[in-house]
């Protein structure tokens, strides 16, 4: 498949056939992730990876209790939230694989004010979301599906918890990966004349 190609038919794939993805496809796909570009060359990402039943069973139920715990205080319908974490935990148990893209601000260049600091993050969250692009997008030249599920970002701890992560391990996203059940939704983009605009 030619890049464009690629790009065009990449799609958020959330049910996959009961199938193994064969190791020299994962390791391709992890390799074409760390090409990446990221900040200062840091390649601050990191990657846990989820095959068995049993760490994934543990995610999708610490996620799970977190997300039920703040529906509620949402003041949502029991049910709504019933129906939200069992659909969550098939997503996460239901495939294959599942990595837990997680960011390290362990090698990124350190200041003294807040403001910079807070830039060398950001080039961090930035650095580690081009590797995933990059993940997504090797899945589908490989004919597999995956899906971005930024779920994490709302309860880190829980990630770190239930899969015991080095703590400047930073949950950022989870990415499912398998062999597609279905060809996923129909996709729709805007214009470019809605999104770009050229400054003289």
């Amino acid at each position: 498949m030619v890049l464009a190609d690629v790009i065009a038919e990449r799609r958020s794939i959330r049910r996959y056939r009961d199938a193994p993805i064969p190791e020299p496809v994962l390791e391709h796909l992890l390799t074409a992730a760390g090409w990446a570009p990221s900040a200062h060359n840091r390649q601050p990402w990191r990657f846990a990876i989820l095959r068995a039943a049993a760490p994934k069973d543990r995610l999708a139920r610490a996620m799970g209790a977190r997300l039920a715990e703040d529906r509620a205080r949402d003041g949502d319908d029991p049910a709504a939230i019933a129906r939200d974490v069992a659909r969550s935990h098939a997503r996460i148990t239901g495939a294959p694989v599942v990595i837990a893209v997680c960011l390290t601000l362990a090698d990124m260049d350190r200041y003294p004010d807040a403001a910079r600091a807070a830039a060398e993050r950001v080039m961090a969250i930035q650095s580690t979301a081009m590797a995933v692009q990059n993940l997504l997008l090797a899945a589908t030249a490989e004919g597999m599906g995956a899906c971005w599920m930024c779920a994490p970002l709302f309860c880190p701890d829980a990630v770190r918890g239930a899969l015991d992560l080095p703590a400047d391990w930073e949950p950022q996203a989870l990415v499912t990966l398998g062999s597609p059940a279905s060809a996923g939704k129909p996709a729709a983009r805007r214009a470019i004349a809605d999104t770009a605009r050229e400054i003289a």
